[in-house]
């Protein structure tokens, strides 16, 4: 029977997508599945007996004076868990992976070694990266004035602001809280003349009625208690 399980291990671990290793505690591998041989395209008989540097990984931690890859820090936690770095094939191009690794202890709890597995993550870098610039893109083509949409509504409303932006013509925007009145806004001023001035910014809402008119217009010194100073207002 144990026989047969440790036959039944060994197809089970050559039919998992991840890469499987296992080295000594000084880093030389003695077990490598199928999938770490395609992965890094170096074949099972270069692989067994090496050091577990020639896989070249770019978080390799040295130990001074010991010739020991990254497994010796790894040996000191006891494991390594989503440690993200990237291996160097064979044919030196190098393959982004995700790894995670244990030590192995014998019956007597002295460490024998380590297993390691190792996930290549390439299509998810190319995914990201894809992603990223599509965001570049989308925040090229279709910002206009810091308001990103494609939607022909939208399309509608940048060609008002267009108009609204070169006219003198107070402008009144209506909208829902959260709809983006003050994008507009800025909008209307950074498309308009008067783009090279100040674009400020007044919230009414939070003025009484007896300070609003001071606000927007200024006041004299002493026009009312707590007039210190004469104040310009907005206009």
């Amino acid at each position: 029977m144990e026989e047969n399980l440790n036959q039944y291990w060994k197809t089970v671990v050559n039919t998992i997508q991840d890469g499987v290793m296992i080295v000594t505690p000084d880093g030389q591998i003695v077990s490598v599945n199928q999938a770490l041989v395609e992965m890094t395209g170096y074949a099972r008989e270069e692989l067994i007996g090496a050091s577990c540097s020639i896989l070249g990984c770019s978080t390799c931690e040295l130990a001074r004076g010991i010739p020991q890859c990254h497994f010796c820090v790894m040996f000191e936690k006891g494991e390594l868990r989503r440690q993200k770095c990237a291996l160097v094939r064979r044919d030196g191009t190098r393959v982004p992976v995700v790894k995670n690794a244990s030590v192995l202890r014998d019956a007597d709890g002295t460490v024998i070694g380590a297993v390691e597995t190792i996930t290549d993550i390439s299509d998810l870098v190319d995914k990201e990266e894809q992603i990223e610039i599509f965001r570049r893109e989308l925040s090229a083509e279709d910002s206009f004035h810091g308001i990103v949409g494609r939607d022909a509504r939208m399309q509608q409303v940048f060609d008002l602001i267009d108009g609204v932006a070169q006219t003198d013509a107070p402008v009144v925007i209506y909208g829902e809280s959260g709809t983006g009145k003050e994008l507009v806004a800025k909008a209307i001023h950074d498309a308009g003349p008067r783009r090279e001035r100040p674009f400020i910014k007044v919230n009414c809402a939070a003025l009484n009625e007896s300070l609003l008119e001071s606000e927007l217009f200024g006041h004299v010194k002493g026009a009312y208690t707590g007039a210190h100073k004469d104040w310009f207002g907005r206009f």
